[in-house]
């Protein structure tokens, strides 16, 4: 395992919780969005993580096989889905000018499919994964520091 794989791990997970942290910033931002250019009302988005093992990674001609450790782990963004399979929320105001005007819904808008509790329940995991990721490199910032001191 090289020197800077510790950072490199924690690195690849501060982008993966950012990117997570946004997405989740633009469910609450559009919880009340009733008409999309594709048509119906917004749907929740969510980040999808996978492990950075199955990616192939570029490898140094003249590095030893013993010392190569792979393309070490960590995880990468594999998608941002749509969340088609919870149910919108259907609230009555035949006043607004979305709202269904025939059939056994008419006088109801359809919502978009976000929970203000789950999303922030997200943010929070999502924010304390990002801290425990920067503390991971500070920790080993410092211990390359205190390498170099015992050096002089």
């Amino acid at each position: 395992m090289g020197m800077f794989n510790s950072i490199n791990i924690a690195a690849s997970g501060m982008t993966a919780e950012r990117l997570r942290q946004d997405v989740i910033a633009d469910n609450i931002a559009n919880q009340t969005t009733t008409r999309t250019p594709e048509g119906g009302p917004y749907r929740r988005s969510r980040v999808i993580l996978r492990p950075m093992t199955d990616t192939p990674y570029f490898r140094l001609p003249f590095l030893p096989d013993k010392w190569d450790g792979g393309a070490g782990n960590g995880v990468r963004v594999s998608e941002v889905q749509k969340d088609y399979a919870t149910e919108t929320r259907l609230v009555y105001d035949p006043s607004h000018p979305d709202a269904i005007l025939t059939g056994p819904r008419a006088g109801y808008v359809e919502y978009p499919n976000i929970n203000m509790v789950t999303e922030m329940v997200d943010l929070i995991a999502a924010s304390r994964a990002y801290e425990a990721n920067a503390q991971i490199a500070n920790g080993a910032k410092a211990m390359f520091m205190k390498a170099l001191e015992i050096g002089r």
